[in-house]
């Protein structure tokens, strides 16, 4: 078993650039491995994910040797026609006619009501009908009671896009379980995105390591992550947003399904990482990119987790987190605007969070 898919988000790099020769490796080897399904979206890495997609995937390898997933950026729509627009764009960017999943990008309740403002899954629809696409749906970040309410109302997606993986499993805030169980009580097919939530079940606290080390000494700390959510039986594809060929080796591994016991073992490590991380964030960077003081939030963030792991490590910390900020905002520019916070799938109250992050490191 395997149902790993390559998602475009994070990409490698050289320098400034994306390295191209690289990637094009990884995708190569993606598909010798009996990898197809790929990700991408009008929004990410500002559009050099999809022209990234066509330079080292649609322009080299034949159309039937993949499957591609699109989404349709609908928070930025004022018009029916503007879905058009987006969707003829997006042909343009990743060199395609058409796709094999078409989906709403980002549901939440601000944003399921644009969706029914300018008729959005009218013209997901359409698409379908057409033969632009052959699957519809969406991705989300909300409570598993508006997701029934949508699905209720909108039968006619094929399958969602959720945020899972073990550490949000029984989260208040993104219902990871309920969330897909809401998805299983309506018989959609899942697709997962953040199976280890943003790298953080790849690099975990020494006593949680040594669990997962004593029960499966040749399994990485990733390994066990996407073991877990391509366990579960409605999971079609499981993403990740690889950077190297060494995760693309290891992601394309024959998957062998988790046991009770080992699901149950990793409840355990929830709750060691739970006691151990101040901030779950990702590094999705949406929050940055509607940042006005450009605040590099995800890396304060990070340096902060580090800090309230390790602090003795302040010393180590601080000089860097200083370095990081020339010529970038620091987190005592923080305007406490919360521009930030409506973009943020995780839920994360950053502007109080950022007035701890500047007594932290700037002290």
């Amino acid at each position: 078993m395997n149902k790993m898919g390559f998602g475009f988000l994070r990409l490698p790099k050289t320098g400034e650039d994306y390295d191209w020769k690289v990637l094009n490796e990884m995708v190569d080897l993606f598909l010798q491995r009996g990898g197809r399904y790929f990700d991408t979206c009008y929004t990410y890495l500002n559009g050099n994910s999809e022209l990234g997609l066509r330079r080292c995937l649609t322009e080299r390898h034949s159309r039937d040797s993949y499957e591609l997933a699109e989404k349709l950026p609908g928070y930025n729509c004022k018009s029916y026609e503007d879905c058009i627009r987006f969707f003829e764009e997006e042909q343009e960017r990743c060199g395609v006619k058409d796709f094999d999943v078409y989906l709403l990008h980002w549901l939440n309740g601000k944003n399921y009501e644009l969706a029914e403002k300018y008729d959005e899954f009218r013209f997901l629809r359409e698409l379908k009908a057409k033969g632009l696409t052959k699957r519809i749906g969406f991705s989300y970040h909300d409570s598993a009671s508006l997701l029934d309410r949508i699905l209720k109302a909108h039968p006619e997606v094929d399958l969602v896009q959720l945020q899972l993986n073990y550490l949000d499993w029984e989260s208040a805030g993104i219902q990871s379980r309920q969330c897909y169980e809401t998805c299983v009580r309506h018989g959609k097919k899942v697709v997962v995105m953040e199976p280890i939530k943003g790298g953080t079940l790849a690099n975990l606290p020494a006593e949680a390591e040594k669990l997962l080390r004593a029960a499966r000494g040749t399994w990485s700390n990733a390994e066990w992550a996407l073991r877990f959510v391509q366990s579960l039986p409605q999971v079609e594809i499981c993403l990740s947003g690889m950077s190297s060929l060494s995760q693309v080796e290891e992601n394309m591994r024959e998957v062998e399904a988790l046991t009770a016991g080992e699901t149950e073992l990793l409840g355990q490590v929830r709750s060691i990482i739970e006691s151990s991380t101040a901030v779950p964030c990702t590094g999705c960077r949406y929050c940055e990119s509607h940042c006005p003081q450009r605040i590099p939030i995800p890396d304060y963030f990070k340096m902060y987790n580090e800090l309230c792991r390790a602090p003795g490590d302040g010393w180590k910390i601080r000089p860097s987190y200083l370095q990081h900020a020339v010529g970038r905002g620091r987190a005592a520019d923080c305007m406490q605007c919360h521009s930030c916070e409506h973009h943020c799938p995780q839920n994360i109250k950053i502007a109080d969070i950022m007035k701890k992050v500047a007594e932290s490191l700037e002290a």
